[in-house]
């Protein structure tokens, strides 16, 4: 198949979180299994591509807000995958890719708009005419719209499915109601059924509304946002009616960055072979590194995400502190300036127990997943989360709420063909995390840790089974 990937962020060139893991990662794997995939970036001025200034640019004028507006195509090729990157100085050549300084770019609805109509219009100008347009989150969801509208009779797509992806319904791209017409679209299109949101024109819904197909990022993800308005965030009832095209695909892991026993960020590599020795000389050195008391009868219980209230650290904080006295905790993490000084205040409460890293740094992020014993993601909501696989491909025993796909990769209670791996809470209940907490500090070295540790690392978290099911899924958009 010909595959055409609009994005606006993928590892290795640029990213803010998950989003870019999967589509860096999924796009490579596809071309991998000899599918042609060509990838659409835009051109910011922190993306990491050595070399993609030295060579020339294609230029194209792309029809935008009544006008034509000159954007340049850089190429870069990765393996198996084409990538051009969308090059506009004046609404990428900035700092953040979304935001700066905690603040969304003022200009954001336009910024957006320009890139998707440039991605369709950069395909025909390179000659890539695709059998589906894979596109990603709220920032490419006016492809999805332009392909059902605006190229409707183009016959360079003539044929071509549309398959959109939402990694985190809380994100949706909500803009004032002039930005409809500055997208290219008129009326007609601000309707319920349309692009219209509650007043507000939603690049979110549009992706939702006018795809062939729409995936997420775990199954119970995709059951929870037709369900409730906390998880839908008022699409559930547009999800509900379309239904019959919406699957959650659990997203995998890269097993070649993501690996103990290859990992150069390590000072010691283990398999699951030898994990108890290897993680204890990684446990003991990030013991030393972050000034903590060298105790191996303590779990060392690990954190690495997003300062953010979807995380659900601020219920987590309290119901940790309690167990320090026989635990340490090492966080890293950016973000909320609430919790990052509650975090603050929880290191200098309890020196040689804490660790608060300030910064964020993939390198120590490494480390830490490496000596953690236990793992903890107490999140309110969570599409799918990547950090418990990782962990426990690290051998780090998973503490997580019992939502999206955390319920899909972390089990409590063994079944057929399925070992139990680590602790699970209900979500925003701190009690209940609480408790976890407590069973998990309390099997550590008991006489089932070994086995925890075991069916941790022996999970299967790589992409083969959720690339067949993508697969799947471009072939019904192609019917469509």
């Amino acid at each position: 198949m010909k595959i055409l990937f609009v994005a606006s962020e993928a590892v290795p060139f640029c990213k803010t979180g998950g989003l870019a893991d999967v589509v860096g990662t999924l796009a490579q794997k596809l071309g991998a299994a000899g599918h042609e995939v060509c990838v659409f970036l835009p051109k910011y001025r922190d993306v990491r591509a050595p070399r993609l200034d030295e060579g020339s640019a294609l230029s194209l004028d792309v029809p935008f807000g009544g006008a034509s507006v000159p954007v340049g195509l850089r190429l870069l090729q990765r393996r198996m995958v084409a990538t051009y990157f969308v090059d506009h100085p004046p609404f990428f050549d900035r700092e953040g890719l979304y935001a700066s300084q905690g603040r969304d770019h003022e200009d954001n609805a336009r910024r957006f708009a320009l890139f998707s109509r440039a991605a369709l219009e950069g395909a025909k100008a390179v000659g890539f005419k695709p059998d589906i347009v894979h596109a990603h989150d709220w920032q490419t969801g006016l492809v999805c719209a332009h392909l059902k509208r605006t190229y409707a009779a183009d016959p360079h797509f003539s044929g071509a499915g549309s398959v959109f992806t939402v990694h985190n319904m809380a994100y949706q791209g909500n803009f004032p109601p002039a930005a409809l017409g500055e997208a290219g679209f008129g009326a007609e299109d601000w309707t319920a059924d349309g692009l219209e949101y509650y007043g507000r024109v939603s690049y979110l819904k549009a992706g939702l509304a006018y795809a062939d197909r729409i995936t997420t990022v775990s199954p119970t993800y995709a059951r929870e946002i037709q369900e409730s308005r906390d998880r839908g965030f008022g699409f559930e009832g547009l999800l509900k009616r379309r239904s019959s095209v919406l699957s959650g695909i659990l997203n995998g892991l890269d097993t070649e960055v993501w690996d103990p026993a290859r990992d150069a960020a390590l000072c010691r590599r283990y398999g699951p072979s030898d994990a108890p020795a290897g993680k204890a000389v990684c446990k003991e050195a990030l013991q030393q590194e972050c000034g903590l008391d060298v105790r191996r009868d303590r779990p060392l219980i690990g954190v690495v995400s997003r300062l953010d209230y979807q995380k659900g650290l601020d219920l987590a904080l309290p119901a940790l502190e309690p167990l320090l006295a026989r635990a340490q905790f090492v966080a890293l993490g950016t973000g909320d300036p609430a919790l990052t000084e509650s975090l603050v205040a929880l290191e200098r409460r309890h020196p040689g127990a804490v660790h608060f890293h300030r910064s964020f740094d993939e390198t120590f992020a490494h480390r830490v997943y490496a000596a953690g014993d236990l793992f903890l993601m107490p999140s309110r909501f969570e599409p799918c989360g990547l950090g418990q696989m990782i962990a426990m491909r690290y051998g780090a025993v998973p503490v997580a709420a019992r939502t999206g796909g955390l319920v899909d990769t972390v089990f409590e209670e063994a079944a057929a063909g399925r070992p139990a791996n680590g602790f699970l809470c209900e979500p925003n209940d701190q009690a209940s995390l609480r408790e976890a907490l407590g069973r998990a500090v309390g099997a550590y070295r008991g006489p089932r840790w070994d086995a925890l540790v075991r069916a941790a690392m022996g999970g299967d978290f790589s992409w083969d089974r959720s690339v067949e099911s993508y697969l799947r899924v471009y072939r019904q958009a192609a019917r469509s």
